[in-house]
C-alpha cells in the first residue's frame, strides 16, 4: 500500500553537516529515491525553523516553495516559535498562522523550542493553534538546555496539562521521550533512548484513551521502536488507536534507514492488524488531517 509521511523534512540546498557529525539533510531528489523504495506516495514537510534543533535554519517560504516545485509529492506545516513577533507572551500568533494557512500549510509543526509545556509562550502558541483550527506535531526533548524539544518530566503530566486546556486542538506527538511513556518502566536513564522488552501500559496509553486530541506520530526510531518492542502489544496499541495514528518516517539524512513501513505491512499481511487499521495508520488518518478526504 501507498503510504503518506507525516513527518518529512528536506532542504532546497546541501547546508552545513551537524555538529558532530558529517550529516546532511536530504536534498528533495534524496528523499524522493527513499520513498520510491518505501512505497511512500507523498509527505508533509516540516520546516526547521528553530535555533535549538537544527544547524541548518530553514524558512517556511523555502518549503512553499519546494511544495510548489514537487507538488506530486509534498504537502507542508507551517512552523511557528512561540517567541516570534514581539517576543511576548500576549503576541497574536495568529496573525503568521493564518497567513500560512491562506497559502496552503496544512498544521504547525515540528515545535522543538526548547521550553517548558505550560511555559506562557508556549500557551499562547497553543491557545493560537487552535483559535486557527491547526493541529500541531510536536517533539518532546527531556530538559532545559542541551536538548531541543517541549520540555516534560516522567509521566507528561505538563502535557496533560494543555490537553486538557487545549480541547479542541489536535497535539500529534514524537520523540523518544514521548513514546518511551508507552511503557510504565520508563526511567531518566532511558526516556531520551530506545527502551527494550515487554511493554506494560504506561501513562501515554492511559493520556491517548483519556484524552481524544491526543495523536501519535510513528516516526523516526522513537515511534518505531514503541510498537515493535514488544510486538504483541504493539499490534493491539495500534488497533485500539488506529484513528490516531499516524505513519511517519522522519528522514533526517540519506544515510538513514527506516523500518516501519515493512513492519507495518508484514503486520497487516500476517493478520496481526486488521485492514481497517492499517490503512488508516498508513494514509487515510493523515489524509482526513490534512482535508484530503
Amino acid at each position: 500500500m501507498k503510504k503518506i509521511d507525516i513527518h518529512a523534512h528536506t532542504r532546497m540546498y546541501v547546508g552545513i553537516p551537524r555538529m558532530g557529525t558529517n550529516s546532511t539533510f536530504a536534498t528533495p531528489e534524496q528523499l524522493i529515491e527513499h520513498y520510491k523504495k518505501l512505497g511512500v506516495e507523498k509527505a508533509v514537510i516540516l520546516p526547521g525553523v528553530g535555533i535549538e534543533y537544527s544547524d541548518h535554519i530553514q524558512s517556511n517560504e523555502e518549503v512553499i516553495a519546494l511544495t510548489e516545485k514537487y507538488p506530486d509529492w509534498f504537502y507542508w506545516f507551517c512552523n511557528i516559535d512561540p517567541r516570534m513577533g514581539k517576543n511576548r507572551p500576549d503576541t497574536d500568533l495568529s496573525y503568521f498562522l493564518n497567513y500560512y494557512k491562506k497559502l496552503g500549510a496544512k498544521g504547525v509543526g515540528e515545535v522543538c523550542s526548547n521550553m517548558y509545556f505550560d511555559d506562557p509562550y508556549m500557551e499562547n502558541l497553543f491557545y493560537h493553534c487552535e483559535k486557527c483550527n491547526m493541529p500541531v506535531l510536536f517533539h518532546i526533548g527531556p530538559q532545559i538546555g542541551g536538548c531541543y524539544g517541549i520540555v516534560d518530566e516522567i509521566g507528561l503530566y505538563r502535557l496533560e496539562k494543555e490537553l486538557s486546556k487545549f480541547p479542541n486542538l489536535i497535539f500529534i506527538g514524537h520523540s523518544q521521550p514521548f513514546w518511551a511513556e508507552i511503557s510504565s518502566d520508563v526511567t531518566e536513564n532511558n526516556r531520551n533512548e530506545y527502551p527494550k522488552g515487554k511493554v506494560t501500559e504506561g501513562r501515554l496509553v492511559e493520556l491517548m484513551r483519556k484524552y481524544p486530541n491526543l495523536c501519535g506520530d510513528l516516526s523516526a526510531n522513537s515511534g518505531y521502536n514503541a510498537v515493535s518492542r514488544d510486538p504483541e502489544f504493539g499490534y493491539a496499541f495500534i488497533e485500539e488507536f488506529k484513528e490516531r495514528i499516524f505513519f511517519g518516517l522522519d528522514i533526517c539524512s540519506p544515510e538513514n534507514k527506516r523500518e516501519l513501513s515493512s513492519w507495518l505491512d508484514k503486520a497487516y499481511q500476517n493478520k496481526k492488524i486488521s485492514e481497517d487499521a492499517y490503512v488508516k495508520v498508513c494514509r487515510g488518518n493523515v489524509l482526513r488531517l490534512l482535508g484530503e478526504i
